[in-house]
């Protein structure tokens, strides 16, 4: 099952390497939303490279999983980030139409209709 979450980068943890090879990273993301949430993932292995270059405050698109284990008689959740994408910076003002700008292309030709009544003998209604 996989999930995709857009947001800022809130927190760039270290990476933590471990002595069988293993390394990952943590980070924070702080959904766009109107009540944001600040969302914990973990990149894994070669996943931990998508980070490199992003600074707290990027936006980030991020898709990952949950995964789920045991251990001990607890349980826990962990979302594991598997794409990293930079965001486009929003922009502080959406962009207006203004209702007089002109436009440079011509308008469309007008063709004169003449309006005429119908007659009572084109009626075709049963009532």
């Amino acid at each position: 099952m996989s999930f995709e979450v857009k947001g800022k980068i809130k927190v760039l943890f270290d990476q933590q390497d471990f002595p069988s090879g293993f390394y990952k990273r943590d980070f924070v993301v702080t959904t766009n939303e109107q009540y944001p949430q600040d969302i914990k993932f973990g990149a894994l292995k070669e996943r931990v490279e998508q980070l490199n270059g992003l600074v707290e405050g990027d936006e980030v698109t991020v898709k990952f999983d949950v995964r789920g284990r045991e251990y001990n008689g607890n349980y826990y959740v962990d979302l594991n980030a598997w794409r990293i994408e930079r965001g486009v910076a929003s922009q502080s003002e959406p962009q207006k139409s203004t209702p007089d700008a002109v436009s440079s292309e011509p308008l469309a030709e007008v063709k004169e209709v003449e309006l005429t009544a119908p007659s009572p003998s084109d009626d075709d209604l049963p009532f």
